[in-house]
């Protein structure tokens, strides 16, 4: 007898989203078993034998599994699907495999962004408790002192909570044009964190760009452009 696996499982493995947020679409009623709604989490279903939608779309989970790198440019969403028709980083990557973005990068941010169709990939990846390093390097208006560097290395108030610490460090200051360029690393994935970081000290962001995620790299892809991960630098990101 085939074995049976969870539904939010096979949804996660064919790259769908990650399996938390698989959950949550369970849960909405956007998962059908063989054309009926499936709204429990415990719902378990044999691969060959049951056909598997997502907002009616037939679900194969036989794809092959890719993991890219881009290099975002500015003026891009972090979607698969803009409500407003902007253009998406899926207008980019043009690959025969259902792609989705992992994690996100706001429309005024470049740099660093992975794309997968490996749910677990992607769970691992952009879940809080694997503590993935990010590195922005980020240009302020103004003059960063050393007491601001260490405020910002100590964790700031944003919102209602208090970011965890982070490295930061001065790269340029540019007296003449008063700008400011310095580079934090940070494992947490709030939203806007950076910019909002850099508001609680009082210095508005003019640039920003990830420029790494773990020891994962872009300066050697050009703005726009991207490329596959290595076998190593897949087995580094789920290690």
């Amino acid at each position: 007898m085939e074995e049976k696996i969870r539904l939010q499982k096979y949804l996660a493995e064919a790259g769908v989203a990650s399996r938390r947020k698989c959950e949550e679409y369970i849960l909405q009623g956007r998962v059908k078993v063989n054309n009926e709604i499936v709204t429990e989490l415990g719902s378990k279903i044999t691969p060959n034998k049951d056909i598997v939608y997502f907002d009616n779309k037939k679900i194969e989970n036989d794809e092959k599994l890719v993991y890219i790198l881009l290099n975002k440019p500015i003026g891009y969403v972090t979607t698969t699907k803009d409500q407003f028709n902007r253009d998406t980083v899926l207008n980019l990557v043009k690959v025969k495999q259902r792609i989705v973005p992992v994690g996100r990068l706001d429309m005024y941010t470049s740099g660093a962004l992975l794309l997968s169709n490996d749910g677990n990939f992607i769970y691992k990846v952009t879940h809080p408790k694997h503590e993935i390093d990010k590195t922005y390097t980020v240009t302020v208006i103004g003059i960063i002192t050393p007491e601001e560097i260490k405020i910002l290395s100590n964790g700031v108030k944003i919102d209602s909570y208090v970011t965890k610490p982070a490295k930061v460090k001065i790269l340029k200051i540019d007296k003449e044009a008063d700008i400011s360029r310095i580079e934090i690393t940070i494992h947490e994935g709030k939203n806007r964190q950076v910019r909002k970081m850099c508001e609680a000290i009082g210095k508005k962001v003019k640039a920003l760009h990830r420029s790494k995620i773990g020891n994962i790299t872009v300066k050697d892809i050009k703005i726009g452009e991207w490329r596959y991960l290595t076998n190593k630098e897949i087995n580094y990101m789920c290690q």
